[in-house]
C-alpha cells in the first residue's frame, strides 16, 4: 500500500508543470549529450578536413591558371617588345637606303642571317642566284662595310668578313680606301685587320698624305674592285711605316662584327636599254 503511494506521488511530480528537471533527468541529459559530444566532434573535424582538402585543390587549379596566364603574357610581352625593335630597325634601315640611293649609283636588298661560321670569318645569308647574287658584291650593315659574297648558291650566299684580311693570305685582298672630305690629297690601301686590337691597318700612306686622327676612312673606288663610299671605320692613330717613307693608320671598324641582325647587299642599278 505504501509502495503504491509512493508510486503515485511520483508520478504527479513528474507529469506536473514544473521548471526545473529532476536529478535523474538532469543525469540522463548530460549523459546522452556528452555521448553526442564525442561522435560529433570527430564527425565535424572529418567533414573539415574534407572541406579543406576541397579548398586546397581549388587554390592549386587558380594557381596554376594564374601562373599559365602569366607566362602567357611574359611570353606576348617579349613578342610585341621584340616586334618593336624588329620594326624600328627595319624603319632605319629603310630610310638608311632611301637616302643612299639617293648619294650613289647602286641598290640595296636587305638580307638576312641564316648562320656564321664557327670561327666568325664568314657567314651565310637569305639571298641567292634566284635574286641575282654575285660573287664579288658588297655587303654592308646599317653601321659600315662588313665583307663581300665569296660564293653563291640558288637561295643563300656565303660572305667572306673584312676580319680576314691578311696579307700573307694568297686568296685576300686589299681594299683602297681614302678619308671622307679628303678624297683627292689621302690615300692608302687597307690589307690586314688585327683581331686582338680589333682593328684594321691602312698601308701605303704617303708622307705628305692630309690624313689625320679622327678621319673617317671610307672606300676610294679605286682599282674597281669595290665601289666607293663605303664607310670602314675611324682613324684611332697614325705611326710610321716601317722604313719611315711611308706612314700606316689604325683604322676602328664602323661595323662591330658581332650581334649580326640584317644585312644589305649592294646591286648595281641595271640600265634601262
Amino acid at each position: 500500500m505504501i509502495g503504491i503511494v509512493l508510486f503515485i506521488a511520483l508520478m504527479g511530480i513528474t507529469l506536473g508543470q514544473r521548471n526545473s528537471l529532476t536529478w535523474p533527468e538532469k543525469f540522463a541529459r548530460d549523459s546522452i549529450g556528452f555521448v553526442q559530444g564525442i561522435f560529433y566532434k570527430p564527425a565535424s573535424a572529418i567533414a573539415g578536413f574534407f572541406e579543406d582538402i576541397g579548398n586546397m585543390r581549388s587554390i592549386f587549379s587558380e594557381n596554376e591558371r594564374l601562373k599559365i596566364a602569366v607566362a602567357q603574357l611574359t611570353a606576348e610581352q617579349i613578342q610585341t617588345s621584340n616586334l618593336k625593335e624588329t620594326n624600328a630597325r627595319l624603319e632605319q634601315e629603310l630610310k638608311f637606303t632611301q637616302t643612299q640611293k639617293s648619294k650613289n649609283q647602286y641598290d640595296y636588298r636587305i638580307a638576312q642571317v641564316n648562320s656564321v661560321s664557327n670561327d666568325s670569318k664568314t657567314l651565310v645569308i637569305d639571298i641567292g642566284e634566284k635574286d641575282g647574287a654575285k660573287v664579288g658584291q658588297e655587303v654592308r650593315s646599317l653601321e659600315g662595310f662588313v665583307g663581300v659574297i665569296s660564293r653563291t648558291a640558288n637561295f643563300t650566299s656565303t660572305v667572306t668578313l673584312l676580319t680576314t684580311l691578311d696579307p700573307k693570305n694568297p686568296n685576300s685582298y686589299a681594299i683602297a680606301a681614302t678619308a671622307l672630305g679628303k678624297e683627292n690629297t689621302s690615300f692608302g690601301m687597307i690589307e690586314s685587320y688585327d683581331p686582338a686590337t680589333n682593328t684594321f691597318q691602312m698601308t701605303r700612306i704617303a708622307e705628305g698624305d692630309t690624313i689625320a686622327k679622327g678621319d673617317q676612312i671610307i672606300t676610294s673606288g679605286a682599282g674597281g674592285k669595290f665601289r666607293k663610299n663605303l664607310l670602314i671605320g675611324t682613324v684611332e692613330k697614325i705611326q710610321v711605316g716601317e722604313f719611315g717613307q711611308t706612314r700606316t693608320a689604325i683604322i676602328k671598324p664602323a661595323a662591330s662584327f658581332v650581334d649580326w641582325k640584317e644585312l644589305l647587299v649592294l646591286y648595281t642599278p641595271e640600265v634601262p636599254e
